[in-house]
């Protein structure tokens, strides 16, 4: 007969712990479902829930509930007007920002719910009986936030071809009239020869920029959503039910504010994407 020791009753002890990374639940044949995406796919059901509910309540003369969503709605388009300066880019842009405010705010705040990260089975993982929870705040997944961002980032960039053309948005990165310049206005101006290599040089510098804009976005939505995750867990292990209330509060307007930070970026990221900077430098210039 064995006897367990101490070190394997250690080993055998069922492990809770937030990893920096989603746990997969189930598989759809190759298709990886993981605890993360449950909880995207459920932020979209109540979004879509919720949608359809007021849109079934929708009156001529509005009750107080519509009167509270409709100053909402028009204090989020002053807003985005603040960003854009245009009240048409704002409506052809505001759809966008506000159903991603809207979808990130739900993924974090339902992240705080009782049931995500306390429902869930044990599943064997080195030895060890690892407690995987079905539920997980999708924001806490660098896929998801890592998804959106490169959305955003090329969403403002096809939004820049529509509004001021390909050949001035591909300019923008590559810019061939700069490289031009120097055989059209060498014999003008000598100067070209440095400037026009220093443009170009600033399309590739801008080409980098949109790779730091997935990175920023991302990582910036992943870190604060993820620390508030390790912060609440923790302040409940050491200090049960009173303690922790005011981190959860904590975390509920964090959670606010990291998905206003996020549509208000992809506002600027789509209103400079909609600018031609060239004939904005030629006004300058006639104005000088």
């Amino acid at each position: 007969m064995a006897i367990n020791t101490g070190q394997n009753y250690k080993e055998n002890q069922p492990i809770h712990e937030t990893t920096i990374y989603a746990e997969p639940v189930f598989h759809v044949g190759d298709f990886q479902i993981t605890n993360s995406l449950l909880n995207s796919w459920l932020a979209v059901l109540v979004i879509i829930v919720f949608c359809l509910a007021l849109r079934l309540k929708l009156k001529q003369v509005p009750g107080k509930i519509q009167h509270i969503f409709e100053i909402l709605l028009e204090s989020a388009l002053s807003l985005c007007d603040q960003v854009t300066n245009d009240r048409k880019i704002t409506l052809k842009i505001f759809p966008l920002v506000t159903s991603l405010f809207i979808f990130i705010l739900v993924n974090n705040w339902l992240g705080l719910l009782p049931i995500v990260g306390s429902i869930g089975f044990f599943a064997n993982e080195a030895g060890h009986s690892v407690f995987i929870p079905i539920f997980r705040a999708g924001t806490a997944d660098i896929n998801t936030t890592l998804a959106l961002s490169i959305a955003v980032v090329i969403g403002s960039n096809i939004f820049g071809i529509i509004a001021i053309g390909a050949w001035k948005t591909f300019n923008k990165y590559v810019n061939i009239k700069a490289l031009g310049e120097v055989v059209t206005k060498f014999r003008k101006d000598k100067n070209v020869i440095i400037v026009a290599p220093i443009t170009f040089f600033v399309g590739i510098l801008e080409m980098i920029g949109e790779m730091a804009k997935v990175a920023s976005l991302s990582f910036r939505l992943f870190g604060n959503v993820f620390a508030g995750e390790v912060l609440l867990a923790s302040m409940g292990a050491i200090f049960l039910y009173i303690l922790p209330t005011p981190f959860l509060f904590l975390e509920v307007f964090i959670g606010l504010i990291q998905a206003l930070i996020f549509s208000l970026l992809a506002t600027v990221y789509f209103t400079i994407a909609a600018q031609d900077h060239e004939e904005h430098a030629e006004k300058e210039l006639a104005h000088i």
